[in-house]
């Protein structure tokens, strides 16, 4: 799959994959080492539906499942753009080296990663193939879908949204993300029982360019480092909803394998009571921007919480709007009745900041690793999952990245590459927002 469009990266490498480790702030804001001796992930197949995911990138071999590709190029685990790649790094990625000490490390790293590969046709995804992708998925079974993805043609009733019907239908929670330009929440996200992510910052603020309206919850996805096969040194760090979404299927997969007996519904009830606004005063849930509040992972597989109903708290969708069967997968690109779509805009992407992930030069990195050390007070994560309260050494940061398409993109101090143009719509970047539910 030959992807076109500005890629605004860099060719400096992203420092040494040790360095790459001491960068990801949410492992130590999650006290990562501490959910893990709880659960982390076995048993549990995470389908990431993207662009693709690269088996032999060393933070994720023996992760990757076979998959299937539904593009003509026929191999799942190919990857020309890179972020499928990233969102199963931050998934289920196990690091490389001694102890796996260098590289990305995922919330879930035990997980297996299924991955779904979806085309392109001038710069929009094909629909019909992340559908077909979803149902394959389910059939396959996996128990939780990453959509790192907004597409205006999932809206209620159609053949994507009867996709995720399905999905829910068989007990697989479906975790999407918002949107990256500061509108209303994007479909697949704002479709009925659908996890909608949101993201924040190091310092546990709101990324000003999510999405917001029926927002489940939030999670970190700003200068999040991940995996990238297409980058010189195998990694980036990249702002948006799509690491934010990744970082909540991975604890979605250590519930699941924590708690196999409770259905989807009561996994997402686990991860909303166990959500906290924290240091974001005067916010009642559901919040437009956090929801029901920051996911936490230690506190969502410790916590004493009851079951609840088998359905769970998010809304349902109507029980006619699905099929009883995978073998619908041959669904067009459910572009029928476009003219109801609240919102004249149209476009499908997958959620990456702005234009793209951004590869940061290493004097970048070594800024962000420097400044996350000066803040840290010596003392262990803070309670409720790792996750610090205010003052506790993980101060705000402003968000990077920029300007989401169809606008230009600013350049930001990176370079673009010579023969692309900021100015061309990556197919993987963010797109117009339309109304949510």
């Amino acid at each position: 799959m030959a992807l076109t469009g500005a890629l605004l990266l860099t060719s400096a490498p992203l420092a040494s994959a040790d360095q790459v480790r001491d960068a990801q702030w949410p492992l130590s804001v999650y006290d990562a080492e501490k959910v893990w001796k709880t659960s982390q992930g076995e048993g549990v197949t995470v389908a990431v539906i993207d662009s693709g995911v690269d088996a032999s990138h060393p933070d994720l071999t023996g992760q990757v499942l076979p998959g299937k590709d539904f593009t003509s190029a026929g191999n799942p685990h190919k990857d020309d753009d890179g972020h499928g790649t990233g969102m199963a790094s931050l998934i289920a990625g196990h690091g490389h080296g001694v102890n796996n000490s260098s590289g990305v490390m995922g919330l879930a790293p035990k997980a297996k990663i299924l991955p779904v590969r979806t085309g392109v046709t001038e710069d929009k995804l094909v629909t019909q193939d992340w559908v077909a992708g979803i149902r394959y998925a389910v059939d396959q079974g996996a128990s939780v879908i990453n959509l790192s993805l907004i597409d205006s043609s999932a809206y209620p009733g159609s053949k994507a949204a009867k996709a995720i019907a399905y999905a829910q239908e068989k007990d697989v929670v479906v975790v999407a993300g918002t949107g990256n330009d500061a509108g209303t929440v994007n479909y697949p996200a704002a479709l009925p029982g659908v996890v909608a992510v949101s993201a924040v910052d190091q310092g546990l603020n709101f990324w000003s360019k999510s999405n917001t309206g029926n927002v489940t919850v939030a999670a970190p996805g700003v200068e999040t480092p991940q995996a990238d096969p297409t980058s010189r040194s195998g990694y980036v760090v990249a702002n948006g909803t799509s690491g934010s979404t990744a970082y909540v299927s991975a604890i979605v997969a250590l519930l699941r394998s924590k708690y196999p007996d409770l259905t989807a519904g009561q996994i997402i009830n686990r991860l909303i009571k166990a959500a906290s606004f924290l240091h974001n005063e005067g916010k009642e849930a559901p919040d437009s921007q956090l929801g029901y509040g920051i996911a936490r992972p230690g506190t969502a597989l410790t916590m004493d919480i009851p079951a609840g109903p088998k359905e769970g708290p998010l809304a349902q969708p109507s029980p006619s709007t699905s099929t009883n069967s995978g073998a619908a997968s041959e669904d067009n690109d459910g572009t029928d009745q476009a003219s109801e779509e609240n919102n004249s805009s149209s476009g499908s992407a997958l959620l990456i900041v702005g234009i793209a992930a951004v590869v940061v030069v290493i004097a970048v990195l070594f800024a962000v690793i420097r400044s996350r050390r000066n803040g840290r007070n010596g003392g262990g994560p803070g309670p409720g999952g790792g996750i610090p309260p205010q003052g506790t050494g993980y101060p705000p940061q402003p968000p990077t990245g920029h300007q989401p398409y169809p606008n230009p993109a600013p350049n930001q101090g990176y370079p673009t590459p010579p023969g692309q143009s900021p100015q061309h719509p990556n197919p993987y970047a963010q797109q117009p927002p339309h109304q949510g539910q």
